[in-house]
């Protein structure tokens, strides 16, 4: 697993990177903050999208979560107190191909 972790770090480090150059995403000091636990890029102070246990974690629509889990793309992101939060996607590291197109997806949510 901290291999998988540290890839996903990786990959979340770059996908940050090109994201908050987008002059919707806040700051990095106040994108960087805490949220879930983890940290993660905001805008306007609102978490679109963090790293957590070697997964990207993005909030979209309710209708948008369910068909990205209806085609094996993520699951419904569980903040660990067992209950499944209906407007955020967990993403694996092996799908990582698409966590740049869903980044972006979700920053167009949260705008």
């Amino acid at each position: 697993m901290p291999a998988k972790t540290d890839a996903a770090e990786a990959a979340f480090a770059r996908l940050a990177s090109a994201i908050s150059k987008d002059r919707r995403v806040d700051a990095p000091d106040l994108a960087k903050a805490k949220g879930f636990g983890s940290k993660g890029l905001k805008v306007k102070r609102k978490m679109f999208a963090f790293q957590s246990k070697g997964r990207l974690v993005l909030k979209l629509p309710a209708e948008r979560v369910d068909e990205l889990i209806a085609a094996r793309i993520g699951e419904r992101f569980d903040p660990g107190h067992g209950r499944l939060m209906k407007e955020w996607l967990a993403v694996g590291v092996a799908r990582k191909a698409t966590w740049m197109k869903l980044a972006l997806e979700a920053l167009e949510y949260a705008s």
